[in-house]
This record gives C-alpha cells, sequence and structure tokens, in this order.
C-alpha cells in the first residue's frame, strides 16, 4: 500500500498519541465499617451456601457399593 507524503491536516490527529488529558478522576471514597461487614457477610453466605450444597449432595452422588441395598415396600411384597 502507498503511503501518504502531504501533512496530516489536522495536528491534532498527528499529536494525540502524546496527549495527556489534565483531568483526574476523582477520589476513590473509603468504604464505611457497615459496608465491609455487608460485603463480608455477604461473602460468608455464599461461601457457606456453597459447602451446605456440597455436603448435602455427597450421599446423593455417592456410588457406594458397601451399604445394604435399600428396597421399597412393593418390591418386597408387602
Amino acid at each position: 500500500m502507498f503511503r501518504r507524503r502531504e501533512p496530516v491536516p489536522f495536528a491534532f490527529v498527528a499529536e494525540a498519541d502524546r496527549f495527556r488529558s489534565n483531568v483526574a478522576p476523582p477520589p476513590r471514597e473509603r468504604a464505611s465499617a457497615g459496608q465491609i461487614a455487608g460485603r463480608w457477610l455477604l461473602g460468608m453466605t455464599i461461601v457457606a451456601a456453597l459447602v451446605g450444597s456440597l455436603v448435602l449432595g455427597m450421599p446423593a452422588l455417592s456410588t457406594d457399593s458397601h451399604s445394604p441395598a435399600q428396597q421399597s415396600q412393593a418390591s418386597q411384597g408387602h
């Protein structure tokens, strides 16, 4: 592809890579003690829910063949 030989018509386009903004973002506010406690409580609730579902779901997922066979009353002829 060919390169353009004429100068860029707008100087600010050529200097855009060197441009730095003088507008700073606003300072970030510190979280209050209540917000920190709320985040901690929410995190612990989520972790407890995951652990609880794992504990309650493990017996259903296990394929333990050493447990006694469970038979319904219909299969026993009652």
